[in-house]
């Protein structure tokens, strides 16, 4: 399906409280994630593992004073009974399958949306002209009215911005978000 490039900026503002809240700790809980896991895979478990919970339980955590510091003791505390686990139990819950890959496809799914909307508007036209499906260089500069090569000199720069922004390392593919 593809996704529309908005009409107006889009800040994190617009989006549902919960998701704003989720968002916002992601990168402080990967920071911490990465300092104590020995893979760049496994913090990105813990971090996702954690939201997660936070997502399931967040009527009962509504109240919390400083949802950061209970977010990131939540995170120790997995880490710790990951430590303690058996290596070949999964981190995920016993009773079945979970809502998890809908959950954090969604947002990251609002992530990226939102970072779209903060590119200069002819970087996020293009975006979302290639979102649409347009993937020739020439088509895409005859649509916009730009040569090829500012194109694809544009384009460069919003995927190199949209890495940066998702926490995605040089070159990756947006596949590695889901």
């Amino acid at each position: 399906m593809p996704v529309s490039v908005p009409s107006r900026p889009v800040s994190i503002a617009d989006l549902p409280g919960d998701a704003q809240v989720i968002i916002a700790l992601r990168p402080d809980l990967l920071r911490l994630a990465r300092r104590l896991s020995d893979s760049e895979s496994e913090a990105q478990d813990l971090v996702q593992e954690t939201l997660l919970k936070l997502w399931r339980r967040r009527a009962e955590v509504a109240g919390v004073e400083d949802l950061r510091a209970y977010a990131r003791a939540a995170l120790r505390n997995l880490y710790r009974q990951g430590l303690r686990r058996a290596p070949h139990l999964p981190l995920e819950e016993e009773d079945g399958p979970s809502a998890e890959p809908e959950v954090f496809a969604s947002l990251a799914l609002a992530h990226l949306h939102c970072a779209i909307a903060r590119l200069p508007v002819d970087q996020a036209r293009l975006i979302g002209l290639v979102m649409a499906g347009e993937t020739s260089p020439a088509a895409l500069a005859g649509q916009t009215g730009c040569g090829k090569n500012t194109v694809m000199s544009r384009l460069a720069r919003a995927r190199a911005q949209l890495r940066r922004e998702m926490d995605l390392a040089p070159g990756a593919p947006v596949a590695s978000l889901f």
